[in-house]
């Protein structure tokens, strides 16, 4: 069968991939090397998609409440809802809450309805929670959300600066560029980031800044870059409009001693850092999550753009700052107006505007003003302001921050719909309506990268029972709710066709976004579509789309940095892990995924850990003042002293812990709406297990294990739950499935083990404990559904086995304990050369930095020993 060219479903690199069917719901997957974006480079999770196209889980037919229904009875039922809601209590009374998973097609078909029909602005998406400060920065500097950079600048900058991105797991692809680009021209490599992640391990300089000490930085640096003649004149004369107290403003607290003492980092590596930025004109500065995720957003993203103008330091090969966003199609949501900020196509809610967009959609209802954004929105479904609240293809109750007053919240709003391609999510736990979307693999239309390139996303397997793509699902509710002329969309080309006229209408060059090109595109030249980048090499000619033709220098301040609270000492930074992607509905069920970190993990500084009375891989309970929530303890000389840093990625659906969203402060930037995720005001406190195991299960466990501590890991064949409690762990036993058992138990140690076979074959075991140790689980994982015997008790095959340790290469199942021992044994003195020994970091290459750090760790104690 031939591959079909699609897009990945994970992060905003945009990786082209072919995928090749070779079964009913099976597939295999290569990266495309003809795609502009990857070059035929897939990282770990995307190179294990195929492991997350079954049916596990999967919401299949429409619900009413706990009942099925039929398309046209849950259809008529969400549009007539809605209709009621909006006569009673006017438009701004409904709401949609979207994502950067869904397609450009399903995007502008959801704004369309909502602010062209409905007639307010009441439509958001959860990219809001990631990249919302970069539009707002982009667009008080350049006069448009444009980001002007390509994943070709990486290749031609003498130096790349990281800020706040731990690109080497959550842009992997991005990082092994970098790399190349090091290997291949010496770029210098400088990374700014509270913590010592593995992205840091081959840079030059690594600067632990202060969290929220961004714009001090930057601040400094741009003055620096004046003091030292760098300050490109005849571009800011040409190109930047620049306020008359632009400078003077900028001189408080930027002189090198204030900016360290700020930043809290040696004045020796500040300099350093000026140093290499005012000597390599063509730098580019990547930033992420810990620039955007910030209560101040928007101003740290304008202080970088403001040092890449003033230094003229844009628009040119090699040089720029560069937004690098999360997810596959946050951009495309961004075009079509996706966010309740802005109207449609790079248009904002100007009286003009307005009414060029009502002209083009022959709008009966326009929304006029921006609507609510995610949190006040959620805020808005609090208080009751919002009454019918549609859902797509996000899990709010997880994400949000304050997550637990979320759930209360959809708990008793009158009108809840939620389409997703999960039958259960944290999320549709109260929803009224539940409709089932089309998955990655299933789905057709475009979705726009980080760099401005819009590739197509294709479908190569069929829908499953009576899954609907996203766009289908909203035309079909606008025409029930009475515009069946403005939603009659039979395929996403003409949908795309619209979006693009849309972009050209009455656009004289005002706006870059212009994809007139494609305005009469044939069905087949859509369905053939290669990959393109809209907009061209931005700003190469020094003009931008503001009033003027001028980019802006937005003066900006640092602001004071509250100190530790007493009830609250430490700061709590969140973020991603390398296999897992959001709330785990999808990376969540592939085995070799789960296997780089099988729990959700609090990371402690080591004198932290000591002072707490915290010990390595015990229980912690992590509380802010907005909730709580328990965590594994991993004690971190990455960490800086005073903060901790936990996984976003753990829902109820999986672990009784790790619910992150339930900690963070609803703070938002003034400007851009964004939740501060980076900085929240915790404590930590260890809690003691009185016993402690875990179960392996055939398929699925009967129920979630009643356990203080329990969390799911997907294996081959079945689950791994890891449980802790207190008092009597007798109740786990009823998660066990039926069949003859097998149990041994030693009083003396607290100890009990139950097999349980079907037809002699393995289908669950349990091992508890008090006070003994517990086995390796990788042997028992591997006896589901083998013939078994009272062997199976002991936990091992017969005869010595070595412990790998923790999986750091999930490509080819290599543990930590097994790379360490090569390293030592064999003299590997790099990473190419473990791969040649033992097959390590050779395919996808998500764990070579991994690699990196253990070989420095294992030569230097080598060399102490």
């Amino acid at each position: 069968m031939a591959a079909t060219r699609t897009t990945c479903a994970y992060c905003g690199v945009g990786c082209g991939i072919l995928a090749t069917r070779t079964g009913e719901r099976s597939v295999e997957i290569r990266g495309d090397g003809d795609h502009p974006a990857n070059r035929g480079k897939l990282c770990s999770k995307g190179t294990h998609l195929g492991e997350t196209v079954g049916l596990e889980g999967r919401l299949l037919h429409p619900m009413i409440g706990a009942k099925r229904a039929n398309w046209d009875k849950a259809l008529d039922l969400v549009a007539r809802r809605f209709r009621d809601t909006i006569a009673r209590h006017g438009p701004d009374s409904v709401a949609f809450y979207v994502s950067g998973q869904l397609l450009t097609e399903d995007y502008y078909v959801a704004n369309k309805l909502m602010k062209g029909f409905i007639g307010s602005g009441n439509i958001d998406t959860n990219s809001r929670l990631c990249m919302s400060s970069a539009v707002a920065g982009h667009i008080r500097a350049f006069g448009e959300d444009v980001v002007p950079a390509s994943y070709d600048d990486l290749d031609q900058a003498d130096l790349i600066v990281l800020v706040g991105s731990n690109a080497a797991w959550c842009h992997p692809i991005v990082y092994q560029r970098i790399q190349a680009a090091r290997a291949a021209r010496g770029t210098k490599l400088v990374v700014i980031d509270p913590r010592r992640t593995e992205t840091c391990e081959d840079a030059d300089l690594h600067l632990p800044l202060r969290p929220g000490s961004d714009v001090a930085l930057m601040n400094g640096l741009l003055t620096h870059c004046r003091r030292e003649g760098v300050i490109d004149e005849a571009f800011v004369d040409a190109s930047v409009a620049m306020p008359e107290d632009f400078w003077s403003q900028l001189d408080t607290g930027s002189d090198l001693w204030s900016v360290a003492k700020t930043c809290d980092l040696p004045a020796a590596d500040v300099q350093r850092f000026f140093d290499l930025f005012a000597h390599n004109p063509r730098t580019v500065t990547l930033f992420s999550q810990g620039i955007n995720q910030s209560i101040r957003g928007t101003d740290q993203v304008n202080a970088i753009v403001n040092v890449h103008l003033a230094t003229g330091r844009i628009g040119k090969p090699g040089a720029a700052p560069f937004s690098i966003t999360g997810q596959p199609n946050a951009m495309g949501g961004r075009e079509v107006g996706g966010l309740a900020s802005t109207l449609a196509a790079h248009m904002d809610f100007a009286d003009e505007n307005v009414a060029r967009v009502g002209r083009f959609w022959a709008a009966e209802r326009m929304a006029t003003k921006p609507g609510l954004k995610a949190v006040d929105l959620f805020r808005a479904v609090e208080e009751g302001r919002i009454k019918a609240l549609w859902i797509m293809a996000t899990n709010p109750a997880v994400s949000l921050p304050d997550a637990g007053r979320v759930r209360d919240a959809l708990a008793k709003i009158p009108f809840l719909v939620v389409s997703d391609v999960i039958e259960q999510t944290d999320s549709s736990v109260d929803a009224h309506v539940r409709l089932p979307a089309a998955a990655w693999g299933e789905k057709d239309g475009t979705v726009t990268n980080s760099d401005r390139t819009i590739s197509r996303q294709r479908g190569f397997l069929p829908l499953p029972g009576e899954a609907k793509p996203d766009w289908w699902i909203v035309k079909e509710v606008g025409r029930r709710m009475g515009w069946p002329t403005a939603f009659a969309f039979d395929r996403p080309a003409d949908i795309w066709r619209e979006h693009a006229r849309l972009s050209a209408y009455q656009n004289d060059g005002a706006r870059l976004f212009d994809l007139r090109a494609h305005a009469a595109i044939g069905n087949d030249a859509y369905d053939a579509m290669a990959p393109f980048r809209w907009g061209g090499e931005a700003f190469a000619d020094g003009r931008f789309p503001t009033p003027e033709g001028r980019a802006r220098l937005v003066p900006v301040k640092q602001m004071p940095l509250a100190d530790p609270l007493r009830d609250w000492p430490l700061t709590l930074n969140t973020g991603r892990y390398r296999d897992q992607w959001h709330t785990m509905t999808r990376t969540g069920l592939s085995p070799k995924l789960a296997r780089h970190r099988e729990e959700p993990l609090v990371e402690v500084h080591p004198a932290d850990a000591g002072t707490i009375g915290l010990a390595d891989g015990a229980i912690a309970r992590v509380a802010t003042p907005q909730g709580e929530s328990l965590f594994r303890v991993t004690i971190s000389e990455g960490q800086r002293r005073g903060e901790i840093f936990t996984p976003i990625h753990w829902t109820d659906q999986q672990s009784t812990g790790g619910r992150t969203g339930r900690l963070a402060r609803a703070l938002v930037d003034p400007h851009s709406g964004q939740p501060g995720f980076k900085s929240t005001p915790a404590r930590i406190e260890p809690v003691a297990l009185d016993w402690r195991g875990f179960l392996i299960v055939r398929g699925e466990a009967e129920a979630q294990p009643a356990a203080l501590w329990a969390t799911r890991v997907t294996v081959a064949g079945g689950a791994l739950w890891e449980l802790g409690g207190q008092g009597d762990p007798s109740s786990v036993e009823r998660c066990l499935p039926k069949g003859e058992r097998i149990e041994a138990s030693d009083p003396a140690r607290g100890t009990r083990r139950v097999a349980v076979l079907r037809d002699g074959r393995l289908v669950a075991v349990l091992f508890l404990t008090r006070s003994g140790e517990l086995p390796s689980r990788d042997w028992l994982i591997g006896q589901l559904d083998q013939p078994q015997g009272p062997a199976v008790l002991a936990g091992r095959a017969p005869g010595a086995q070595a412990d790998r340790g923790a999986i750091v290469c999930v490509c080819f199942d290599v543990g930590m304990k097994t790379i360490v021992s090569a390293i030592a044994a064999q003299d590997l003195v790099d990473v190419g050369a473990v791969g040649a020994a033992l097959g390590a970091g050779t395919n996808c290459g998500s764990c070579r930095p991994a690699i990196a750090r253990l070989i420095a760790e294992t030569r230097k104690e080598a060399a102490h020993g």
